[in-house]
């Protein structure tokens, strides 16, 4: 990924003023093994519960180089670029969302999280969260390294913020309450795979009016929306897959609709919620 555009006044580093968490070896690791358990709609905390502390962690010391906070300021500036000329063209106003960067643990206006649960939005205070470990994670237990995949990760939950400021979460949260489990999970299902959608859509215009998609982006970003598909996650922990309990979508699904959103371009595609 070209990495020669602005970047974003809209991240806040909180580095090292939470609780650290550690990332234990063996097996799929002690984040990995919580962050499933929770796409697949357990607690997690039954499983981080079982770790002790570590030290806390922290930032870069100032002036040192900083690789993925630079990332991440550049590609949310890429999807503030790229979502407010989408909502201008749809007579809408874009409001930037802030992404928080914390270590091991955090307050949000939707309760606390730890680094085991993954990067995640709060429609609550319209910020997007991520420890940053999260990007080891997924180069070395999800096998999904490069840039471009640390990029999707970044392009979902800001994904996530859209469907926010359009009413469809509140929509689907509604619609939620009036469903079984089963039906819950199918809505959740469609919330996730337009959030891949619209990562998508903004690949494509961020590639079209700034070329920062370089051979070999795309299929990064691919593999990391496979990587943590519903089914390759139960695969994995159950050895089996029980499809009515999916929340996030499958491999295929959610590698399918990014492409979607990609070729596209236009947010009218992302359908999800009628296929």
């Amino acid at each position: 990924m070209e990495l020669g555009g602005r970047r974003s006044d809209n991240v806040i580093d909180e580095r090292g003023r939470g609780i650290g968490l550690p990332v234990v070896g063996g097996g799929l690791g002690m984040a990995v093994l919580a962050l499933v358990v929770y796409l697949l709609g357990g607690d997690p905390s039954a499983v981080t519960n079982m770790a002790p502390s570590a030290p806390r962690g922290a930032p870069a010391a100032p002036g040192a180089p900083d690789p993925q906070a630079d990332l991440v300021s550049v590609v949310l500036a890429d999807t503030e670029d790229t979502w407010t000329e989408l909502f201008r063209e749809h007579g809408r106003t874009y409001e930037d969302p802030q992404l928080v960067l914390f270590t091991g643990a955090v307050e949000s206006a939707c309760g606390f999280a730890q680094q085991a649960m993954g990067p995640f939005y709060c429609p609550r205070d319209h910020r997007v969260y991520i420890d940053l470990a999260f990007y080891r994670e997924l180069r070395e237990r999800f096998h999904a390294p490069g840039d471009f995949a640390q990029a999707y990760v970044i392009a979902h939950e800001v994904g996530h913020h859209v469907q926010n400021l359009l009413g469809v979460s509140d929509q689907v949260s509604s619609a939620q309450e009036r469903s079984g489990r089963r039906g819950a999970n199918a809505l959740s299902v469609a919330l996730e795979l337009q959030a891949d959608c619209y990562a998508g859509v903004w690949a494509h215009h961020a590639d079209r009016a700034r070329h920062v998609v370089q051979p070999g982006d795309i299929d990064e970003a691919l593999n990391a929306a496979s990587a943590i598909g519903d089914d390759r996650l139960q695969r994995a922990t159950r050895g089996y897959v029980v499809p009515e309990s999916f929340t996030h979508g499958s491999s295929a699904q959610r590698s399918g609709w990014f492409r979607r959103g990609y070729e596209s371009g236009r947010m009218e595609t992302c359908k999800t919620f009628q296929s």
